[in-house]
């Protein structure tokens, strides 16, 4: 044997995995440990936004274009009833914008949702896009002419209601025909993000531009702003149904969503969890109350009712900016549960505060939770709902997100009257946080949930 040669047992120790036998290689390069510094950067970099999904051209460009067009669309929804109590000088009039709104959205979400899962996708955006633009530009003639009346401008908002109730399953569907299931909860995080960006910006531009431009020129940047969407559409890939898809978008079709929900359990809780939180735990109806009777505004309402209705759209911001640990969740179901029972608790100790700046914190940290359940609910229904099912599934998921605030109206304003604002609030969110957890305890499948492997996932 020669005497450079290793010794068999330095041979049995490298076979066994040991290198402790072994004298260090001198020339062998060095792998510096990270410094606290390095950690410290990595930790921070893991909180803020995870932009992975901004690195396919198809959905940056959607996400880029919904930046601008939901600024706008906010613009519209400040000038409806702007407009019509310009008209009239009746809130009553006003308050039809509930009922011509909601309507279409239930109806048409529906049914577009089904219509999503039997055409090509992109078709379908590019046809109710340009719709939605139209009825824009047709709310601007009417608005610059003068001509027409209230229920014109009704009428063109209920029509606006219904292109946009049939744009947004398609919308939601066809993600996860453009980016990896794992990255489905860091772009539900950026479009929840851009929403709630428009929903505090797009009211405070509105207010700005009404003096200097006049009211209906909101209409026609509404209207301008949107062919950026349009375009972002067009640039799409063909997203046609796949072979299992229906062919025909009526009621049958329809009521198999409904049957699909039910026999699947985490999609079913998902929804319930849902209307639980919104349906109970919605408190936006006695802000004006109680800003004036515990925050001191003066009739009519002030500063304080301003910041209780930015409050929660503001800690959505904020959640969607610090949502990069989001990814690394598996255990959805879990984070749902929790994050709704964090959004009742917020809405509960809103409810029982007399001091304003608790109030505001309590109402963002309660939006920020709102966040994390829209997200890994929305997630979860991509990844658990087969394609051929997704459009039908965010019809649903569409309605039961418009609706369920609106349940709280009803009880909330009823409440209030009964037993003061702050009573309805905290009694609500107490509510929130026990049937969420009666929910849960019963349909153990939805705790249970974890991210499915990428394989798993139906594309």
């Amino acid at each position: 044997m020669p005497a450079s040669g290793p010794t068999d047992a330095t041979t049995d120790r490298l076979a066994a995995g040991s290198t402790a036998a072994l004298p260090p290689d001198p020339e062998a390069p060095t792998v510096a440990s990270p410094t606290a510094a390095t950690r410290l950067t990595r930790l921070v970099r893991g909180l803020f936004a995870d932009t992975t999904p901004l690195r396919t051209p198809a959905y940056r460009r959607l996400w880029i274009a919904g930046i601008v067009t939901t600024i706008g669309a906010q613009l519209s929804v400040v000038a409806v009833p702007a407009q019509i109590y310009a008209m009239t000088q009746s809130s009553a009039y006003v308050g039809l914008t509930g009922l011509f709104g909601l309507v279409p959205l239930i109806v048409f979400g529906l049914w577009g949702g089904a219509i999503a899962d039997a055409v090509d996708r992109r078709t379908l955006l590019l046809a109710t896009g340009t719709g939605i633009a139209l009825t824009s530009l047709a709310l601007w003639v009417v608005a610059a002419s003068g001509v027409g009346n209230v229920w014109i401008v009704l009428g063109l908002f209920a029509v606006q209601s219904a292109m946009l109730a049939m744009n947004q399953p398609a919308r939601s569907a066809v993600i996860p025909r453009l980016i990896p299931a794992a990255d489905l909860p860091a772009a539900n995080a950026l479009n929840m993000t851009v929403a709630q960006v428009g929903a505090v910006l797009g009211p405070l531009l509105a207010g700005v531009f009404i003096p200097v431009l006049g009211l209906p020129t909101l209409y026609l940047v509404d209207a301008i702003l949107l062919l950026a969407t349009i375009w972002a559409t067009f640039r799409l890939p063909a997203v046609p149904p796949r072979e299992a898809s229906p062919r025909r978008a009526g009621l049958r079709q329809i009521a198999d969503g409904f049957r699909y929900a039910a026999m699947h359990k985490v999609l079913l809780v998902s929804f319930l969890v849902d209307v639980i939180a919104m349906g109970f735990g919605m408190p936006r109806v006695v802000f004006p109350e109680i800003s004036q009777t515990v925050f001191g505004d003066p009739p009519g309402g002030g500063f304080a009712m301003g910041l209780l209705y930015a409050a929660i759209p503001l800690g959505m911001v904020a959640g969607g900016i610090l949502s990069g640990w989001l990814t690394r969740v598996s255990r959805q179901g879990v984070a749902v549960t929790i994050a709704i029972c964090v959004w009742g608790i917020g809405v509960a100790l809103f409810g029982l505060t007399s001091s304003l700046a608790l109030a505001v914190v309590f109402l963002a940290v309660a939006g920020a939770a709102d966040l994390v359940s829209s997200v890994y609910r929305n997630s979860m229904l991509q990844s658990v709902a087969t394609d051929e099912m997704r459009g039908r599934m965010q019809g649903v998921f569409l309605v039961v997100v418009a609706g369920g605030p609106r349940l709280a109206d009803l009880w909330h304003g009823a409440a209030a009257a009964e037993v003061g604002p702050g009573t309805a609030a905290w009694i609500g969110g107490l509510a929130v946080v026990v049937a969420t957890v009666v929910v849960v305890f019963r349909f153990r499948e939805f705790w249970s949930y974890r991210v499915p492997p990428a394989d798993a996932v139906t594309r």
